[in-house]
């Protein structure tokens, strides 16, 4: 009964170790994505900025997509 136990109690310490790592990598991949996403908030906004300056857009188009970026993004 012993052994039971104590093989029981292993198993649960490296199960626990593994859940850890889980939420780890999850945490991670978040952030990762999370990130790839704000990368792409930024060159949309770089590119709204320079057809706004050179005349491709007019300013209503210019706000009314910048809005649009800035509700996707966190940064913004």
């Amino acid at each position: 009964m012993k052994r039971y136990l104590l093989v029981a109690m292993l198993a649960a310490l490296g199960q626990w170790g593994c859940s850890g790592a889980f939420w780890g990598g999850t945490a991670v991949g978040a952030l990762a994505t999370g990130g790839g996403y704000e990368i792409q908030a930024k060159r949309q906004m770089d590119r709204l900025e320079e057809d706004y300056k050179s005349g491709k857009i007019d300013r209503k188009e210019y706000e009314t997509r910048k809005r649009q970026i800035e509700k996707g993004s966190i940064i913004y």
